[in-house]
């Protein structure tokens, strides 16, 4: 069961953007746009997965997966609406199309969401167009049509080189398979990054290592490694309650964080946020970059989140979990955002020091509270930032420090 949406406040029928995202449009024209684009279907689903994500090829009317991409251009023409009388339509700096596994639609299908949103605001020169896909499910094929259509990175879920580690994942795709799609992609065009996971239950340290070798050997110029989450609500949750799976170790995860660390950056990867390594600044993933600045953002597809904001004040929504009620609003000529909350200035800021701080970047200790600035010091002490960006008047963690971020955030929000 995928975690709940929050209540907040409900949000107009058309969808209508509070009055002071109109007054303030020279802030928004000045921010960068991104697109998310959720497709909520997938072949099986994994046991530790608490996304919101079907594997039903039939859910009624436009939420099945062959009606799916013409349901998702119904909200793309009521955004269009709500931005336009809003004044805050521009060109798109990225799209990132998420899921579930996207790439269970036709390629055609992810393609025509991307031409009709080149159509409507317009993409960027340089836009970054990402989709997620699994390794078993594309072909050479379908990543160059996915690049003819204008996609320019692809972010394959690897996870991990190791069979039984994958079994326990209830991943289906066999790992040798892995090199194959990355030279496929490459072939066509696309920038790839791998996603990898690790402290699944009986995961040993030589598994891991033996994933990350795996990448370096792929040569990609991108990874993300993700600590596992027993997520309740989960298959693998149940597993652990009944004995079957033992609980990730934090001290077995530290450690592999640290060898992921170690292995990536002797093969010319650095991190720029905590849990991502890139080979340049170039080959950092701009989408998610735009989350973590504050940027502005429209998620399309059931229980997407979008915002819009000035910097000082912003508006954040989400949409129904269920595809066959985002369908159905949408069908109905109604928005299909669940409710909305309204930030000011204090949460903007203390936002921006809870997400910038996983930044290699860091941010200014002028950004921080009274309190953080106050506590800088210590951290610095205790190993935790970097003395001496702190001298510079900038927060950054070491690495020690992104082992222990949700602690050092708390310290600097005091």
């Amino acid at each position: 069961m995928s975690p709940a949406l929050p209540d907040g406040e409900p949000v107009p029928d058309d969808g209508a953007l509070p009055d002071w995202v109109a007054q303030d449009r020279r802030a928004g024209a000045a921010r960068a746009l991104g697109v998310y684009l959720h497709v909520p279907f997938c072949t099986v689903r994994c046991g530790y997965c608490d996304f919101n994500t079907y594997t039903s090829a039939e859910l009624g009317g436009g939420a099945d997966q062959a009606a799916y991409a013409g349901t998702a251009l119904a909200e793309l023409r009521l955004a269009d609406d709500v931005l336009r009388r809003a004044g805050r339509v521009r060109p798109v700096s990225t799209v990132f199309v998420g899921g579930g596994t996207p790439t269970v639609l036709p390629a055609g299908d992810l393609v025509r969401f991307v031409a009709e949103l080149r159509d409507t605001w317009g993409l960027e020169p340089d836009a970054e167009v990402t989709t997620e896909a699994n390794p078993d499910s594309v072909t050479p094929a379908s990543l160059r049509a996915l690049a003819d259509g204008g996609f320019t990175r692809v972010s394959f879920g690897m996870q991990s080189a190791v069979p039984h580690v994958l079994a326990t994942l209830e991943r289906t795709h066999d790992p040798d398979r892995v090199p194959a799609v990355v030279g496929w992609a490459r072939d066509a065009g696309l920038a790839v990054s791998l996603d990898l996971i690790y402290g699944t239950p009986g995961e040993s340290l030589d598994d891991w290592r033996r994933s990350l070798d795996a990448v370096v050997a792929a040569g990609v110029d991108h990874v993300s490694a993700y600590a596992l989450v027993v997520e309740e609500g989960t298959r693998m949750a149940a597993q652990v309650r009944r004995g079957r799976l033992a609980l990730p170790d934090p001290d077995d995860q530290a450690t592999k964080y640290e060898l992921a660390d170690d292995v990536l950056g002797s093969a010319g990867l650095s991190w720029y946020e905590v849990s991502n390594w890139a080979r340049t600044p170039d080959h950092a993933c701009r989408h998610n970059l735009a989350y973590w600045r504050g940027a502005d953002w429209w998620g399309f597809g059931p229980g997407a989140h979008s915002h819009v904001g000035t910097g000082e004040r912003s508006v954040r929504w989400w949409n129904v979990k269920h595809p066959r009620a985002y369908a159905d609003r949408l069908a109905a000529g109604r928005t299909p955002a669940a409710g909305r909350e309204l930030l000011g200035e204090d949460d903007t800021g203390l936002e921006r020091v809870l997400l910038g701080v996983r930044l290699a970047e860091g941010l200014p200790v002028t950004a921080l509270p009274p309190g953080g600035r106050r506590a800088v010091a210590g951290l610095v002490a205790d190993g935790l930032l970097d003395g001496r960006a702190a001298v510079a008047g900038r927060v950054v963690l070491t690495r020690r420090g992104r082992l222990l971020a949700d602690a050092v955030v708390r310290d600097l929000t005091d």
